[in-house]
């Protein structure tokens, strides 16, 4: 368990969102590089957005089934991009890029996540998401205990978290991470920044918790 659970926001747009997620402590914020997301951005924009993020606050452009020259323009706009991969892709597809990355693992009953684990040795985290039709996890959420307590890498805990619920998701899970979308937005693709805050302050009174029952 991290001493600190880290918050991507995720599907921003606006420069006012970016400034209200790096304000309530965000560690990432998530640029959304597929064509048929209401969130989706252009990689000029994004490189726009990404430049406006202080030291330690990571730009992570989310793919999904995206043409290799698509990954490679990101990368070149956005230097310190981190890859986040929600499609079909294979191991070697995630790392073609030579790139640090996430891939997230659609969470439905019968999905082994100990061998899919293993199938992204070099994946930095697997980003749990429910399973929905499409592609990402249209703000809904899994059952926590479909997640092994033995995953072999960092898990980041996604899918339908807001204030509402995401203390309980940390202190069910222990993830490394946290990562939400539409439970901060005012409407697709449109942050809230006093909802961004609300997210962060759970967050770290699940933390707070955490560190009272352990002392």
């Amino acid at each position: 368990m991290p001493l600190r659970t880290r918050i991507k926001i995720c599907g921003l747009r606006r420069e006012a969102d970016v400034d209200a997620a790096v304000e309530a402590g965000a560690d990432a914020i998530g640029l959304v590089f597929y064509d048929k997301s209401p969130r989706r951005v252009s990689i000029e924009r994004a490189a726009e957005l990404a430049r406006r993020l202080p030291a330690f606050v990571t730009p992570v452009g989310l793919f999904v089934n995206a043409a290799p020259a698509l990954i490679a323009e990101a990368v070149r706009a956005i230097p310190q991009l981190v890859l986040q991969f929600h499609g079909d892709e294979t191991p070697a597809e995630c790392t073609a890029a030579a790139r640090p990355y996430l891939r997230a693992a659609r969470m439905a009953p019968g999905l082994d996540l100990v061998e899919f684990a293993a199938r992204h040795p070099d994946a930095r985290a697997l980003l749990l998401d429910a399973h929905v039709e499409g592609y990402g996890g249209g703000g809904k959420v899994f059952d926590w205990s479909l997640i092994p307590r033995n995953v072999p890498c960092p898990v980041v805990l996604s899918g339908g978290l807001h204030a509402g619920n995401v203390i309980e998701g940390i202190l069910r899970v222990r993830p490394w991470a946290v990562d939400v979308s539409s439970g901060v937005e005012a409407e697709k693709g449109i942050k809230d920044a006093a909802a961004i805050r609300r997210f962060c302050e759970a967050v770290r009174e699940a933390d707070a918790r955490i560190a009272s029952s352990e002392a």
